[in-house]
Parts: structure tokens; sequence; C-alpha cells
């Protein structure tokens, strides 16, 4: 059993760990996170999960960005403490950040990710959305969180300013 929970200032440098833990060295020289220089995450989507013992188990945080004039959230980094990994905290995580986005009125979201993994949650290839290089194209997945929200979508991911 996991307490889910907004993340606040006070996780964040535990966060901060256990994504350096989950992640290879230079995480965040990844494209991703240029995205999300000088950009407030979406505070009610980034989630901490603890164990009855109070532990980090998992977090995950999620950014606005845009695509022309349609705004999308850029779900991840997600994370799951290597002991608690198996136990399907990551789909909770994702799912639930999902559906309170939704909730909250936004339409689509998109990550980075591997698409044999993320498809299980709706995440399908956005083959006309383009984020910035040296992103692999075929890792580039969204899914619509209202019907139909990725239709006539294309162009390059920016940040939301």
């Amino acid at each position: 059993m996991f307490d889910l929970a907004p993340e606040t200032k006070a996780d964040w440098w535990e966060v901060e760990a256990l994504y350096d833990l989950c992640f290879a060295p230079g995480r965040e020289a990844l494209s991703s996170y240029r995205l999300r220089d000088g950009v407030a995450p979406v505070a009610a989507l980034c989630l901490v999960a603890r164990d009855e013992g109070r532990i980090l188990a998992g977090a995950i945080r999620v950014w606005p960005v845009r695509i022309g004039p349609a705004r999308a959230l850029l779900v991840g980094p997600i994370a799951v403490h290597p002991t608690r990994q198996g136990e399907g905290l990551g789909g909770y995580l994702i799912r639930e950040a999902l559906r309170i986005g939704q909730e909250a009125g936004w339409d689509r979201a998109m990550l980075v990710g591997d698409a044999p993994y993320y498809q299980r949650f709706g995440f399908a290839r956005l083959d006309k959305v383009k984020m910035p290089p040296p992103t692999n194209p075929e890792r580039v997945l969204g899914i619509a969180l209202t019907p139909g929200a990725w239709d006539g979508i294309a162009g390059k991911v920016m940040r939301d300013a």
C-alpha cells in the first residue's frame, strides 16, 4: 500500500536523489530537460508515493509544453526505487497523474519512452510531433485525454512560456 500525495518543497531533494539513483548520470542533459528549464511543473500532477514507513518509493513529475498553439502535458521523469520495482507503482503513478490531468481539463499528454511499456497505458507513437534533437522519434509517445485530442497536432515541441 502506498500513500500518494502531491510533491512538496520538502520532498524535492529526496525526489532528486531518487531520480539520480534510477537514471544514468547526465540525465539533465536530455532534450526533455530543455523544455522544462524556467517553466514551473504542473504541481497537482507531480506526485510522490511513500510506503507505510513514509519511505519514498516513487515519484512522477509533469510539465506543460506546446506544439504550435496546442498545449500538452510532458509526463516524466517517472522513477520507482529499485527495491519497489515490479509492484505496479510506476503504472499507478502514471494512471493517477493522467487521471488528475484529465480532471483538471488537460486534453493531451506525451512522453519520451519505450513504446512496449507505455502502450499499456494508452500511449502511442506521435509521428508528426517532433521533440528537440537528439530524441529518437520512435520514442515520442502521446495519449489523448479527450477523444481526438491529438488529431491535427503536428510540429515541434516547445517550452510553455
